[in-house]
């Protein structure tokens, strides 16, 4: 495992690229700005990130960095499936340094991504917990259904995907809001739930 060392790297950007995971849009607010390049990214395992910055966290072992598919993402990790899924989980990483829009707006957004088999919101069954790590306040969300917020090649969105999962956390550093978003099949995200807390307790500043 390498320290990944985030910067103040990305200026909150018109959100329309793909996260996985955001009904079609990054996470945020929309605002206008730019980004600066990304840290370069290697087949697999953490890679390292620009020299500066106020947020740093370790990917665990077993993680595959990979070159992030949008200008949005800060960084992305594929993450291997479970035996008997057919797809892999994906970890995405965004920072905007506008500030990306509140914790409770971003929350609530991840969690209209999902429903239950019967369509209704997930809503009641999404567990959101508070905690402080090294300082650093962490709002976390855990919610399972059908995920509509999957996006598909050139930013296009995906159908629905039943039995999904998503562990995701706002990190309030000192620069602003840090977001961190694991979705995938329930039974690979299970796998991969220790792994991801390890990787929110590794957050520090």
């Amino acid at each position: 495992m390498k320290l990944y060392s985030g910067g103040l790297v990305l200026c909150a950007g018109l959100i329309a690229a793909a996260l996985a995971g955001c009904s079609g849009k990054d996470e945020g607010s929309q605002a206008s700005g730019t980004l600066k390049p990304d840290a370069a990214h290697s087949p697999s395992g953490a890679a390292a990130g620009p020299a500066s910055g106020s947020l740093k966290f370790t990917a665990p072992a077993g993680w595959v960095s990979e070159q992030p598919s949008s200008s949005m993402r800060k960084a992305q990790y594929r993450l291997p499936r479970a035996q008997g899924d057919s797809e892999d989980a994906e970890m995405v990483v965004f920072y905007f340094q506008g500030g990306g829009g509140g914790v409770q707006a971003n929350i609530d957004r991840w969690i209209g991504q999902f429903s239950k088999p019967d369509g209704s919101p997930a809503n009641d069954i999404a567990k959101v917990t508070k905690k402080v790590v090294h300082d650093v306040p962490v709002t976390m969300v855990d919610v399972n259904g059908i995920y509509s917020g999957a996006m598909g090649p050139m930013g296009s969105s995906s159908p629905a995907k039943s039995n999904y999962r998503m562990l995701a956390a706002v990190a309030e550093a000192s620069d602003g809001p840090w977001f961190f978003k694991l979705t995938g099949p329930e039974k690979t995200v299970t796998h991969w739930e220790s792994s991801f807390a390890s990787f929110v307790d590794s957050f520090q500043q």
